[in-house]
């Protein structure tokens, strides 16, 4: 499946993950999308998403950069729906630093979030989650949720809830967590259900001055 228990020494130890993550952001040398799907292999998927969508999840101003981290997830999800057992991206996306989206401040509160549910999570139902209709029902919630946090109005702060939908979920893969991943899924959905409604309000509004 695309996601296993399978994984490389540094990411294997589900209580040391925020750690080892941690440390291949300070001290890996190649801190590309390239060097970090070769040392995640079958979990390389939910990590990057994890990665990719922290910086909307984080509160925090992050300009336009956000929608380059989501394309990147947007792409990766699809292929996850179509059951690829590895991820594929152009080879000037393999190039991105990940480095450059994880420094200083968002790091520290990225790894912070890690740990908190590190704390809180156990490996519960995990056979449940690499089984074929889920890894696609996986990419699919993904994908939805990701192209809501795109299309949320800059600013406004209605990305945060779908990102960290992503984020939750991918968590829940990694430390084999279905009621992690579950959890995910109600952040998502609860988020694209604020999205139309902020959306329906504002359309209201200006249909009423005009």
């Amino acid at each position: 499946m695309a996601y296993s228990r399978t994984m490389p020494k540094q990411f294997s130890d589900q209580e040391a993950f925020s750690k080892s993550l941690n440390h291949w952001l300070k001290t890996s040398k190649d801190k590309t999308l390239r060097g970090l799907i070769e040392v995640t292999a079958e979990k390389s998927f939910a990590i990057i998403f994890l990665i990719m969508m922290a910086l909307p999840a984080l509160p925090i101003p992050t300009g336009g950069v956000t929608h380059v981290t989501e394309l990147i997830t947007v792409l990766g999800s699809i292929q996850l729906i179509f059951g690829r057992r590895t991820i594929w991206l152009p080879d000037r996306w393999l190039k991105v630093d990940v480095g450059k989206f994880m420094t200083g401040k968002a790091v520290t509160k990225f790894i912070g979030v890690i740990e908190w549910f590190e704390r809180k999570s156990r490996r519960r139902w995990s056979a449940f989650l690499v089984q074929r209709p889920v890894v696609s029902f996986s990419g699919l919630s993904i994908t939805c949720f990701t192209i809501a946090a795109f299309v949320a109005v800059p600013f406004s702060g209605l990305d945060t809830l779908p990102a960290l939908g992503v984020v939750v979920m991918s968590l829940g893969i990694i430390l084999e967590d279905t009621y992690l991943w579950l959890a995910g899924i109600v952040i998502g959905s609860v988020g694209i259900g604020i999205e139309i409604a902020a959306g329906t309000a504002l359309y209201s509004g200006i249909t009423h001055l005009f």
